[in-house]
């Protein structure tokens, strides 16, 4: 018989602890680069982003600062140096394929954990109220347009804070600060669950981004966790209401 919390506490082990393998090493002038450029754009995107979230509900700027908000974080990781998708364990633990599946699953793991804590938040009106203002883009707004705005930035974010300033941190730190740094930069938009978020989020990705080597497994838990709080939390929301 199958053990579920035996099986989740392996699926865990694979998917965050266990590398698959040594990450390709940077000559020292590669790596003073893109130290330089992820510097650089970090302050423009963390400007970028504190300014693009206290845009008013319904302001069609939201859409292009959004949008610039992604090309800040895209072109300062590509402009830094090589990005690796990276590689993950199977579930037979012989052979490695990319992060798609296993990341699947973590994503929607996550999201049910931020879901559950959504109905709990509901209750009180100084951390639910902020959030709801911030829904308020997709509810006054196109919900499409904000859903693809919602996943650009999502895969733009991780090209930069998991692929360039991951690379640009020495790797026994590159964890907790890529995930401090994170974390740091939503605290101008004072929201704080969305801070919290953040940190939660960065350290999740951030263990996937040192165990696979690569970009591709955060991109896809980012996008499957963004995407369905974009569209679930105000379900979630009401009901704990």
């Amino acid at each position: 018989m199958i053990n579920p919390f035996r099986e989740l506490r392996a699926f865990l082990r694979a998917a965050l602890f266990e590398p698959v393998g040594e990450p390709p090493s940077e000559a020292a002038r590669t790596l003073a680069r893109r130290r330089w450029i992820a510097g650089v754009t970090l302050v423009l995107g963390a400007v970028t982003l504190a300014w693009a979230l206290r845009i008013a509900p319904g302001d069609p700027l939201f859409y292009p600062a959004t949008l610039g908000l992604a090309a800040v974080w895209t072109v300062g990781a590509l402009l830094s140096g090589p990005l690796h998708l990276g590689r993950a364990h199977t579930r037979s633990g012989h052979r490695q394929s990319r992060a798609v599946v296993q990341s699947l699953a973590l994503g929607i793991l996550l999201l049910a954990i931020f879901l559950f804590g959504a109905v709990l938040v509901a209750r009180i009106p100084v951390l639910r109220d902020p959030v709801e203002v911030l829904l308020d883009h997709a509810r006054f707004g196109s919900l499409g347009l904000v859903a693809v705005l919602t996943a650009v930035n999502a895969v733009a974010e991780e090209l930069y804070f998991r692929g360039a300033l991951f690379g640009a941190i020495p790797r026994p730190h590159a964890v907790s600060v890529s995930t401090l740094i994170y974390t740091l930069t939503t605290v101008p938009t004072g929201i704080p669950l969305l801070v919290f978020a953040a940190a939660v989020l960065g350290a999740v990705v951030g263990l996937q981004r040192r165990v696979t080597g690569g970009v591709l497994g955060p991109i896809v838990t980012h996008l499957i966790w963004s995407l369905g709080m974009l569209f679930l939390l105000p379900y979630a929301l009401h009901l704990g209401r």
